[in-house]
């Protein structure tokens, strides 16, 4: 008799796996890149009746990142969060937001 009554056939030590929701830790691959290399993207998007502006990606790591944030939340007097490789803001603030990052040397895509 078979150990599991619910097998169908696939062993789990042939490179299967039972959980489809692991992360590939191959995919992410954090190369840091100066400000004058980067390529970055604005959106907005509207959560739960409010506007946030989001900007990304940076190739930068996590910390540099935090400071990053710190510094443009100061400039910009609003809240804001790093989310995976870019920064969200509160509001509807993407020229604001534009013309603090380019002054710091960071360029966006036309």
């Amino acid at each position: 008799m078979k150990e599991n009554l619910f097998e169908m056939g696939a062993k789990f030590g042939d490179g299967w796996s039972s959980d489809n929701k692991k992360e590939n830790a191959e995919k992410v691959s954090h190369e840091v890149k100066a400000p004058e290399k980067h390529q970055l993207h604005l959106a907005k998007e509207k959560r739960r009746g409010k506007v946030v502006t989001i900007v990304k990606p940076f190739y930068l790591e996590k910390a540099a990142l935090q400071a990053l944030l710190k510094t443009l939340k100061k400039k910009l007097g609003t809240g804001g969060t790093v989310k995976e490789e870019g920064l969200e803001f509160q509001g509807d603030i993407p020229d604001l937001v534009r013309t603090q990052l380019e002054a710091m040397g960071y360029r966006f895509k036309s």
